[in-house]
């Protein structure tokens, strides 16, 4: 498995996150087209490579013809849905910038769809925003991993005045992330891009073994005399024999007045969505009324696609949710072909090192009825020819 490791060690930002990826192999004139991608005309990058404290980074800015200042969250939909990028991207950036105007809702008691988009809005942290989600898929990453996060110190200047470091939105996003105050004298050092960004790509702290395979910086703005202001990207491979513990989130409400049918086809539709996994569980409710738990599944950057989608599609009147861990053991899909047909098969690595092979149901089914042989004969068919590759 291919992984990212972001080293925050002087914060983060989009467009250190940038910088950084184009140090590690991102190609620079896809970074160039990307204004052009969003229909941002007039828009164009810039890339050098800049000196921090000694070390080389790739420095990346965006040249803005003058813009609206700010969106809200519909037009800055409607600009990425526009664009060729994978659906998966498309889902990240969403969440993205979902989150970020979900928390400054909180913060100015507004709803989501009022939201004005300030700093985040403009066209610089638009790009980063999808550049650095796209730019992760062009790379191969399967999975990003974040250390802990230097927050800066003093006040900054925002668009409603000045604010503490980190600013309210800022430290909203960073909830449930290991975070440090500091170095003293460094003012802000993590933005809201960064920290939206963490939200919604990290899957928890870097693992204890992996095999670094290329790292680079992305430069900050300001510089410092004492250390370099850049943020470090490791491209490294996951050992297969690791187990690794993953930071998602587990979306529960209980239901007692809806059709099964109705309910178990939104159970399908979270699981179509993304869902690592839905589980339905009876209950008894008040009154003693039977009932049923929708327990789901999901990464951070899915969180508030589900969540909706639990709330347009079933009778409950609110989701809770909250942070649990899960041990993952290592897995690879293989194809097999039996009698012809392809069926693929899950191949997962025990601790002992044995491997344990379970063929897909649906192939299984499929080939059965493709070639009149019952669903076990096909299992095992499958099974054996995994076995053998």
């Amino acid at each position: 498995m291919r992984i990212a490791i972001l080293d925050p060690f002087s914060g983060i930002s989009g467009d250190m996150t940038l910088g950084a990826l184009l140090d590690v192999g991102l190609d620079e004139q896809w970074l160039k087209a990307l204004p052009r991608e969003l229909g941002l005309d007039g828009v164009s990058a810039v890339v050098r490579d800049v000196i921090r404290s000694g070390i080389k980074c790739k420095k990346v800015d965006f040249e803005i013809p003058p813009q609206p200042h700010g969106r809200h969250l519909s037009g800055i939909r409607k600009l990425v849905g526009q664009s060729s990028a994978p659906e998966s991207v498309r889902h990240r950036a969403d969440a993205t910038f979902t989150a970020i105007a979900t928390v400054e809702g909180e913060i100015h008691g507004v709803s989501v769809e009022k939201v004005h988009l300030h700093e985040v809005g403009a066209v610089d942290a638009i790009l980063d925003v999808v550049g650095s989600i796209w730019g992760f898929d062009l790379l191969g990453i399967d999975r990003v991993y974040c250390g802990p996060i230097s927050l800066g110190d003093g006040t900054v200047k925002a668009a409603h005045g000045v604010l503490p470091v980190p600013a309210p939105a800022t430290l909203k996003l960073l909830e449930g992330h290991p975070v440090r105050p500091g170095p003293e004298g460094s003012g802000e050092l993590v933005t809201p891009t960064g920290a939206a960004l963490v939200r919604t790509l990290s899957a928890g702290a870097p693992p204890a073994e992996y095999t670094p395979i290329r790292s680079g910086f992305g430069a900050g703005t300001k510089e410092f005399a004492d250390r370099p202001n850049a943020l470090r990207i490791t491209v490294a491979e996951l050992h297969a024999s690791t187990n690794t513990a993953e930071r998602l989130l587990e979306l529960v409400c209980d239901i007692d007045d809806m059709s099964p049918e109705y309910l178990a086809a939104a159970a399908d539709h979270a699981r179509e969505e993304g869902a690592l996994d839905v589980t339905l569980v009876p209950v008894t409710m008040k009154r003693g009324r039977p009932g049923t738990r929708i327990e789901v599944l999901c990464t951070p950057a899915d969180r508030q696609r589900l969540e909706s989608l639990l709330l347009l599609e079933t009778s409950t009147i609110g989701v809770r949710w909250r942070e649990v861990e899960r041990t993952a053991l290592p897995r690879e899909t293989h194809e097999v072909s039996v009698m012809g047909h392809t069926i693929a098969a899950k191949v997962v690595r025990l601790p002992n090192g044995q491997e344990r092979i379970k063929p897909e149901f649906a192939d299984v089914r499929r080939v059965a009825l493709a070639t009149g042989r019952s669903l076990q004969d096909i299992f095992r068919l499958a099974s054996a020819e995994a076995e053998r590759s």
